[in-house]
C-alpha cells in the first residue's frame, strides 16, 4: 500500500489541519455573589465613618484599626447611612462617601465585601434625616421632608445620577421596600414604584410621620398615634398600626441592630421605648433623662446612655442588669450605635468600643481627635 507522504498533501489541508487545534476552554463561571472591584470576605467588614464639629472626616476599619483622613465638610451637620454609603451634611449640600464596607443579605445567607473608600461626590439636597437602599435605588429624605432618588447601581460605580423622577412628593420621607417606594402621609401611605410613579396605597393613616426603620418584618413608620407597620406579601402591600399605651409620648426616632426586628426610642424626657414587632407591641422602660437609646435585638437588652454619661442596661420588663461610666457629661449628645457583638458610643474625641455581652466592658477605645459630633457605622 502506498502512502502520501505530508509533502504531497495540497497546502489548502496542510493549513487546514494546522489550524484545527482543540478551542480553549470556556472562561470559568462567576462565582455566585460575584460584585467587580470588591473582594468577597468571610466576615463583615465593619467600619466607622466619624466626623468632628470642625468638619473633618476620618473612616475607621473596625478590623484592622487603620484611620483613613478624608476632605473635610465645612458645616457640618449630621451623618446617615444606609449600610454601606455614608451621607454627610455639610452647609449647601450632602457629601457622599463609599466606606467601601458592605453586607448582601440573601435570606438564608450572606456576603461581606471589602473595597477601597471613595468619596463619590455632592447632592445638592437639605440635611438629610434618613438614608435607606435596595439594589436598586437610594432614598435621601431631607429635614424639609423632601426625599430624593439616586440610582443605587450608579453610586456603586462612584457616579451621582438621580433614579426617575426627580424627587418624591414634598412633605414625606421615602424607604425602598420590596421594588417599591414607600411614602407615608395622613392619609395612608402611597406605594411608588421606583421612578417615583404611585402604583398603589395603603389605606391605613399616618399623621404626623416621623421616624423609620426597615426590619425583616416590614418598614416601620412612626406617626403621631402609634407605630405604623407596612409588609408585603405576594406583590400586595398592607399596613398594621401598633398603638402606644393610653396617654403616652410618642417615638419621633427609631434605633435598631441593623435588621433586627426589635426597635429603641426615646420616650419623653424620661424614659425609653422597645417595640417587639414579633408582639406589636411597645414597652415602656423608665431609664430617667437619656441622651441616646438602642436595642440589642430579640430577646436582648435596651441600652440607655443618661445624662450623667453612664450607659445602662434594661431587660423588657425594665429591670436594670448592668452600667457604666463611658463618657463625660457636657459635650455633644453621643449616640449609640449597635451590631451583632458590640456597641459604640463616643466621648469627645474617642470612640469607645462596648462589649454589651460582658457586663457593659469597655473592649477597645479609639482616639479620633475632635470633639466627635458624628459616627455611623456601615458594613452590615
Amino acid at each position: 500500500m502506498k502512502h502520501r507522504s505530508l509533502s504531497a498533501l495540497p497546502l489548502g489541508l496542510l493549513i487546514l489541519a494546522a489550524c484545527s487545534s482543540p478551542p480553549p476552554p470556556p472562561p470559568p463561571p462567576v462565582p455566585h455573589g460575584y460584585v467587580e472591584g470588591a473582594e468577597e470576605t468571610a466576615e463583615v467588614q465593619s467600619r466607622l465613618v466619624v466626623a468632628d464639629d470642625g468638619g473633618a472626616v476620618r473612616v475607621l476599619d473596625l478590623l484592622t484599626e487603620e484611620v483613613r483622613d478624608l476632605a473635610p465638610v465645612p458645616g457640618i451637620r449630621d451623618v446617615v447611612t444606609d449600610g454601606r454609603f455614608a451621607y454627610l451634611s455639610g452647609a449647601d449640600s450632602v457629601r457622599v462617601v463609599d466606606s467601601g464596607g458592605w453586607t448582601v443579605d440573601h435570606g438564608d445567607h450572606v456576603h461581606h465585601y471589602r473595597a477601597q473608600i471613595r468619596e463619590v461626590g455632592d447632592v445638592d439636597l437639605a440635611t438629610p434625616v434618613q438614608a435607606h437602599s435596595d439594589k436598586a435605588v437610594t432614598a435621601l429624605s431631607g429635614v424639609d421632608g423632601e426625599t430624593l432618588l439616586l440610582n443605587r447601581e450608579a453610586l456603586e460605580e462612584g457616579e451621582i445620577e438621580r433614579a426617575g423622577t426627580a424627587r418624591v412628593l414634598p412633605g414625606t420621607a421615602a424607604v425602598p421596600y420590596e421594588q417599591h417606594v414607600l411614602a407615608p402621609s395622613e392619609n395612608g401611605v402611597r406605594v411608588l414604584d421606583r421612578a417615583g410613579t404611585e402604583t398603589a396605597r395603603v389605606d391605613e393613616p399616618c399623621p404626623e410621620p416621623a421616624g423609620t426603620a426597615v426590619t425583616r418584618r416590614g418598614v416601620v413608620f412612626g406617626c403621631a398615634d402609634g407605630a405604623l407597620l407596612v409588609s408585603a406579601e405576594d406583590g400586595r402591600f398592607q399596613g398594621e398600626k401598633i398603638a402606644y399605651p393610653p396617654g403616652a409620648p410618642r417615638a419621633t426616632e427609631f434605633h435598631q441592630r441593623p435588621g433586627s426586628d426589635t426597635l429603641a426610642a426615646t420616650a419623653g424626657t424620661d424614659g425609653a421605648w422597645l417595640l417587639d414587632l414579633s408582639k406589636r407591641a411597645f414597652t415602656h422602660v423608665p431609664t430617667g433623662p437619656v441622651t441616646g437609646v438602642n436595642a440589642v435585638g430579640a430577646g436582648g437588652s435596651l441600652l440607655a446612655l443618661g445624662t450623667d454619661g453612664t450607659l445602662r442596661a434594661y431587660r423588657e420588663d425594665g429591670t436594670e442588669i448592668a452600667r457604666n461610666r463611658v463618657v463625660e457629661p457636657g459635650g455633644p449628645p453621643p449616640s449609640i450605635l449597635i451590631d451583632t457583638s458590640r456597641a459604640y458610643v463616643h466621648d469627645g474625641g474617642t470612640v469607645h468600643e462596648i462589649d454589651y455581652n460582658d457586663g457593659l466592658r469597655v473592649a477597645r477605645s479609639f482616639p479620633l481627635g475632635g470633639p466627635i459630633a458624628h459616627v455611623v457605622e456601615t458594613g452590615r
